[in-house]
C-alpha cells in the first residue's frame, strides 16, 4: 500500500507498539511490559513500516532509534488517540441514553400538549439527546416511521393506522383526548352544563376533513346515539372549523387538545356519560425502544402526559 492509496490506512494496534518503543527505547523492554516476544514485537513493527513503506526504526547501539517519519506518524497518533477516546466517551454517553439523535413525526396538537413540553425537559434532563420534530398527519407519520425516515411517531389512532397490536411496532399510549361540543355562542343550547349527543340529531354540522381521525370518530360516535350527522362543511384547521362554527354554519365536535380555539363567539360543552374520544400514542418500529436515546424520549413523553390533568387513562 502506497501513502498516496485510496486505501490508506493504520493499524492502530501497531501505532501502539510504536509508541511502546519510543518510550521504553528497546524491542525487548517494549515486549517485556506487553507480555509479548521480542519476535512478535519486530514483526509487528516491520508490517507496519511495509504498509506505510517509511522505515521506522534504525539500530543506536544495543537499542533502537525511531526515524523522522516514525515521529512524524506518532504526532498524528496523539490525536488518533484522543478522538478514540471521545469516540469511546461518545458511545457510553449513547448507552447511557445521554446522546443520541431521536427524529419525530408528530401531528400539530401533539406538539403543543407532549412533544414540546417533552423537548425543553429533555434540553435540561439529557442536554446531548437531540429531538428532530416534524409535523406529518397519521397516514403520513406511520409511513415515514415504516420507511425509516423517522424513529419515533406520536399521533392518533385512524382508520389506515396499525392497530394496537401489530407486532411491527413498539406502542407507548399517551393522552385520551375527550372531544367536546362546539357551538356557537347564541345556540339555544349553548347555556347546557352538558349535552347529550342526540340532542344534536337535527343540527347541520362541522366536521374534520374526511379521513381525518375526528372525522371518523365523530361519525361514529353520532351512530352510536342514533343518528347520522348533516355534515355540511369540512375542514383540515380547527381553528377554521371554530370559524366556520362561529358563524353559525353548524355544531362540531372538538378534542380538547385542539383548544384554546382563536374565534370568538364559540360556547365549548362537555358530553354527558362517557364521551367520545382519541387516543393519543407514540410508536416505534419494533425494538427501537431498546436504543437508550430512543428510550428517553419515550420516557420524557411518557412523564408529559402523565402530569397533564387530561393525561392518559
Amino acid at each position: 500500500m502506497s501513502l498516496d492509496s485510496e486505501d490508506f490506512t493504520i493499524d492502530l494496534r501497531r501505532l501502539r507498539l510504536l509508541r511502546e518503543v519510543e518510550r521504553r527505547g528497546t524491542v525487548a523492554a517494549t515486549a517485556a511490559a506487553l507480555h509479548l516476544t521480542p519476535s512478535a514485537v519486530s514483526q509487528q513493527l516491520a508490517g507496519l513500516a511495509r504498509d506505510l513503506d517509511v522505515p521506522l526504526l534504525e539500530r543506536q547501539g544495543r537499542g533502537v532509534r525511531l526515524t523522522g517519519q516514525a515521529r512524524v506518524l506518532l504526532g498524528h497518533a496523539d490525536t488518533v488517540a484522543a478522538q478514540l477516546e471521545r469516540a469511546r466517551a461518545d458511545l457510553l454517553a449513547f448507552d447511557a441514553g445521554l446522546v443520541g439523535e431521536v427524529r419525530v413525526g408528530t401531528m400539530a396538537s401533539a406538539v403543543f400538549a407532549v412533544v414540546g413540553p417533552a423537548l425543553a425537559r429533555l434540553r435540561t434532563e439529557r442536554p446531548g439527546v437531540r429531538l428532530l420534530v416534524r409535523e406529518r398527519e397519521p397516514a403520513e407519520a406511520v409511513a415515514g416511521l415504516d420507511g425509516g425516515d423517522l424513529d419515533v411517531v406520536v399521533t392518533v389512532d385512524h382508520p389506515a393506522g396499525p392497530r394496537s397490536d401489530d407486532a411491527r411496532y413498539d406502542r407507548v399510549d399517551l393522552l385520551t383526548d375527550v372531544l367536546d361540543v362546539l357551538l356557537p355562542a347564541g345556540h339555544r343550547l349553548a347555556g347546557r352544563e352538558e349535552l347529550d349527543l342526540a340532542e344534536l340529531a337535527q343540527e347541520t354540522w362541522v366536521a374534520a376533513a374526511l379521513g381525518d381521525a375526528c372525522h371518523q370518530i365523530t361519525a361514529g360516535a353520532c351512530a352510536a346515539a342514533g343518528f347520522a350527522p348533516d355534515v355540511r362543511h369540512e375542514t383540515s384547521e380547527w381553528d377554521d372549523l371554530a370559524a366556520l362554527v362561529a358563524a353559525g354554519a353548524g355544531v362540531a365536535l372538538v378534542p380538547r387538545l385542539a383548544h384554546p380555539l382563536r374565534p370568538d363567539g364559540l360556547r365549548v360543552v362537555p358530553l354527558a356519560g362517557r364521551p367520545p374520544a382519541r387516543s393519543i400514542y407514540a410508536a416505534t418500529r419494533a425494538g427501537r425502544g431498546t436504543d437508550a436515546p430512543t428510550a428517553a424520549v419515550l420516557e420524557a413523553f411518557r412523564a408529559v402526559a402523565a402530569a397533564r390533568p387530561d393525561g392518559a387513562r
